[in-house]
């Protein structure tokens, strides 16, 4: 699509934006319903498009994450279906009244949430997202323009084909949710340019993908991150736990954001911890990359070990693969996680409640847990409905992003005939 293309398409989601502003909930509740019934029942036209998506990435070589990524089933389709009903019954952010207060000068103030207008989410892969951003942005009053990858293009198209439909049965502008066709890589670039048109970007994808957006685009960013992490086993962890915890964090999906890349073993435990965690991880079929002290215990269990190396430490790897390191200290462990974290998701298991303590206040990133999964870290889970992205950075909104992150605010000032001095 030319850069004019894209112009005309942030216009016309411009036009939309100002009547889903003033939409009410009912309205918007209303179309989310009629969207999810939708995609149900044309579940077969996108499971078809899907197939030509995936055996397109499959003939390309490209690996098994992202081909999990890519691909949709008839589960995942209704899975879809639900996260548009449960923001339906999401509680509606727009108009809701953050502070207010009456001066002594008797004018009352409020501070009210606003949509922001025309929001931008630029993605890979994963065509679930295209549902999951189209049902947050209409909530929250907002028109979406999407940019998905090339490799999904068969698959974004039929579901926003879907979700059009749908919209203008329900009597809303069916230009609150549009696609780029994803046909060039200049998209990007006009969609990244088109300040005053698109009131904010957001990239979900690889860090190649952000940090171009990042850098490179006019329009404001809500940075979104790669997940690179962690699980600490404390000194004072029950093993069993600890074995379940980093078992479901690195297996349950391994190709996403909130799974876990490496696992941290305090010294005082690795000899009772080593010889139950390095067989279950490689009966669920993880590829285990670590240190000396790792590589030996492995050697006397026989399981294989990879050596690690710098790039272990710092990788996202999204697959069944996690690099394992054995740390004398909290001290340590906490000056690993400093180092190579991406901010995303951080684990402890303990039951140390003075060590708990001291990693949740000390470690910084958008989600830090306590004897549990990282795979927790979901719109979804935190009972937002969905997610537009999991944010990393610190300004405006950081982790999961539900309906009040896809708001700005504005004040109210209501007088009576007051007059500054």
């Amino acid at each position: 699509m030319s850069e004019q293309g894209v112009r005309d398409a942030a216009v016309r989601a411009r036009q939309a934006a100002v009547e889903l502003a003033v939409a009410s909930r009912a309205a918007k509740d209303a179309a989310l319903h009629a969207m999810a019934d939708a995609l149900v029942s044309r579940r077969d036209e996108i499971l078809a498009a899907n197939e030509s998506d995936v055996d397109g990435a499959r003939a390309a070589g490209t690996g098994s994450a992202m081909l999990d990524r890519l691909a949709l089933t008839a589960s995942r389709i209704d899975g879809m279906a639900d996260g548009l009903r449960q923001v339906a019954g999401l509680p509606d952010p727009v108009g809701e009244v953050v502070r207010g207060s009456t001066l002594r000068n008797g004018l009352e103030l409020r501070q009210i949430r606003v949509p922001f207008g025309v929001v931008g989410i630029i993605y890979e892969g994963r065509p679930n997202v295209t549902a999951d951003a189209a049902g947050l942005t209409l909530k929250s009053g907002n028109a979406v323009l999407l940019r998905g990858s090339s490799s999904a293009r068969h698959s974004n198209a039929a579901i926003v084909a879907v979700l059009r439909d749908a919209l203008t049965a329900a009597g809303l502008p069916a230009d609150a949710i549009a696609l780029l066709p994803g046909e060039s890589r200049d998209e990007v670039t006009h969609l990244m340019h088109a300040r005053g048109l698109v009131d904010v970007l957001i990239p979900r994808g690889g860090a190649d993908l952000i940090r171009t957006v990042v850098e490179g685009s006019t329009v404001p960013v809500i940075e979104t991150g790669v997940g690179n992490c962690h699980v600490y086993v404390d000194a004072a962890a029950d093993v069993e736990m600890a074995r379940d915890i980093i078992v479901n964090a690195k297996t349950q999906r391994p190709s996403v954001c909130n799974a876990a890349e490496t696992l941290l073993v305090h010294a005082d435990l690795a000899d009772a911890a080593l010889p139950v965690l390095l067989p279950a991880l490689a009966a669920a079929g993880v590829t285990v990359h670590g240190d000396d002290t790792v590589a030996a215990q492995g050697k006397e269990l026989n399981v294989p070990v990879e050596p690690a190396g710098e790039r272990d430490w710092a990788q996202e790897y999204l697959s069944l693969d996690l690099a394992v390191a054995v740390v004398p200290s909290l001290d340590a462990a906490l000056a690993h996680i400093r180092r190579y974290s991406s901010g995303h998701s951080e684990a402890i298991v303990t039951s140390s409640q003075a060590a708990a303590r001291a990693f949740t206040a000390r470690v910084d990133a958008a989600a830090v847990l306590v004897n549990a999964s990282t795979r927790f870290t979901d719109g979804g889970e935190f009972g937002f409905g969905a997610e537009i992205g999991i944010s990393t950075q610190k300004l405006h909104a950081r982790g999961p992003m539900g309906l009040p992150e896809l708001t700005s605010t504005k004040y109210v000032i209501t007088g009576d005939g007051h007059i500054r001095g």
